[in-house]
Formats: structure tokens, C-alpha cells, sequence
């Protein structure tokens, strides 16, 4: 069983639920990220992903103070996963936040190969779809929203993750590595069900989600399976839980809060516009945070 990981970005929004659902898992974990995230069992080296030279030697790091005791100079990970990014539009300008995400994600990437580690998991995202950060109302191409969807953001961060995905495939492709793309929905903390009565009450609010979420908590179970299958080669899993953010039947809802848009195959009854079928058939996920228990009716 892979082990030793190191997780770039880990003090973000999702890593700090994901990361203590890793080590409860039993791996071994290096954060790497600008700002310290105090956990115990685990140290954060601060390393800026931009530098390819900081990147190189953070990936030979000791994962803390007892890697001296081993009596062995730092090796490789047995695997990355790379969270680290600007997390959305408006945060830095355009072109920082774009160049930021493309050279730091060539950057991870380069260095886990060259390294010698084949099992890498990118954090690709839903604004690839095209809609999230769209100007105006756009409306998606068809429902639901699954891994052969025709990519087209017009916004820097979703062009962003574009040009990760064909980064991490022609990688994949080159050292015959494992690297997989999550595109991961709108992701929610513990915290944030308590906003879902409102999303509820005004339906078009979920637009640019898809109607769709992921909780923090099941994102690591994702990552977890997604480190201890081997041998897909490059592959993409949007990173979603099952359900559609609203009261009516996914169909049901759709031909009324999107009615231009086709939906070109059955949909499950509750099933989330942006479909997690596959992960659901290929890694044997199964969440375990359905919004629907977190909210009060």
C-alpha cells in the first residue's frame, strides 16, 4: 500500500479536512504550501510551486525530524497529489492567477517524474465546464456533465486547469505514470450546509455549480481511492458527491431551470447534474456526506 505522500496546498479550504482523513487512513504526509497548517503528526514545508528548484528539493525532503534517525538521505514519495493553486478568479490578476496554476502544476508534475514517482492526482476543477465563471448566463451544452464533456472556460483559472489536464496526459503518456485530473465541484465544508436552505429556495444560484457539490471529507475518500488504484494511466474523475442540490427530481429540475439544454441520457432520480458515475463505477466510491442529512427541513 502506497504510504508515504506529499500533498501540495494542504492548508487550503479542502486540505485541512482532507489531510487528517489521510493520516486517520495511515499514510505518512508532507505538506507542501506558503502558509503552515498545524496538525499533529504532520509538518508543512513551505515551498513556493512556482520555483521548479524548490519543488525538485521538496520532493527529497524528510517528512520531519525523525527522517534523520533513519540514517539514509530523503527519497522520493510514493505518491503527490497536487492541490496547490491560486483557488479561483479574482484573487490575483488574470494573468498571475493563470501563470501561477500552469507553471506550478508543469512544475509538481516534472519533478515527481523525473524523481521516479508514478502515481500523481491533480486538482482539475468544475470551471473547465465552462459555466462557473462564464460572462453572463451560459447555459451548459447537455446534462449530465460527465469526463467527455467538451471543455471551453473562458476565465483564467478554468483555462488554467485546461492546459493542467493536457499537462498531466502528456506526462502520463511520456514516463508511463499514473496521473489523474479530479474535476472538483464546489467544494463545501462542514460548516457551509447551513447556506444550503437558501440555495434551495433560489434554484438559479446553483447555476454555475451545476447544481452539484463536493463535501471536503468525501474529497479525501476520493483521493484515497484514486492513490491506491493503479494502472489507468492518464485519466479524468469529476469529484463530486451523488446529489443534485435541490428538491425536485434531477429530470424534473432540469427541463424547468434549464430547459434549452438537452439531457442526452437517463438521469438517476437525485442524480447531480455533474456526474460522478465514474468514480462511482471505476474507484467504488460511495460518500458518506449526502447534504440532505446535514440540512434541517
Amino acid at each position: 500500500m502506497t504510504r508515504r505522500i506529499i500533498f501540495t496546498g494542504g492548508t487550503g479550504k479542502a486540505g485541512r479536512h482532507m489531510l487528517p482523513y489521510l493520516l486517520e487512513k495511515g499514510y505518512s504526509i508532507l505538506n507542501l504550501d506558503l502558509k503552515p497548517f498545524d496538525h499533529p503528526g504532520m509538518n508543512t514545508l513551505i515551498t513556493d510551486i512556482t520555483d521548479s528548484g524548490q519543488v525538485f528539493n521538496a520532493l527529497t525532503t524528510h517528512f520531519g525530524f525523525g527522517g534523520y534517525d533513519e540514517g539514509a538521505p530523503p527519497q522520493a514519495p510514493d505518491a503527490v497529489v497536487h492541490f496547490a493553486a491560486v483557488p479561483r478568479v479574482m484573487i490575483q490578476p488574470d494573468n498571475t492567477t493563470f501563470a501561477a496554476n500552469t507553471v506550478g502544476t508543469y512544475n509538481v508534475i516534472e519533478a515527481a517524474m523525473k524523481l521516479g514517482v508514478r502515481k500523481v492526482i491533480v486538482a482539475s476543477s468544475e470551471t473547465t465546464y465552462g459555466v462557473c465563471f462564464a460572462e453572463g448566463d451560459k447555459d451548459y451544452h447537455s446534462f449530465p456533465l460527465e469526463e467527455d464533456y467538451d471543455s471551453d472556460p473562458m476565465d483564467s483559472y478554468g483555462l488554467s486547469k485546461v492546459v493542467n489536464e493536457k499537462t498531466a496526459r502528456a506526462f502520463a503518456m511520456r514516463y508511463g505514470a499514473d496521473i489523474y485530473a479530479l474535476r472538483i465541484g464546489n467544494v463545501i465544508e462542514p460548516h457551509e450546509y447551513a447556506n444550503f436552505p437558501g440555495y434551495l429556495a433560489n434554484p438559479m444560484s446553483r447555476k454555475r455549480n451545476a447544481w452539484s457539490y463536493i463535501d471536503a471529507r468525501d474529497l479525501g475518500e476520493i483521493v484515497h481511492l484514486c492513490i491506491q488504484k493503479d494502472g489507468l494511466g492518464y485519466q479524468v474523475f469529476n469529484a463530486v458527491n451523488d446529489t443534485i442540490t435541490a428538491d425536485l427530481p434531477t429530470e424534473e429540475f432540469l427541463k424547468k431551470y434549464a430547459p434549452d439544454t438537452p439531457i442526452r441520457r437517463p438521469m438517476g432520480p437525485r442524480e447531480a447534474p455533474l456526474s460522478n458515475r465514474k468514480i462511482r463505477e471505476v474507484l467504488g466510491f460511495k460518500e458518506a456526506h449526502d447534504w440532505r442529512n446535514h440540512v434541517k427541513r
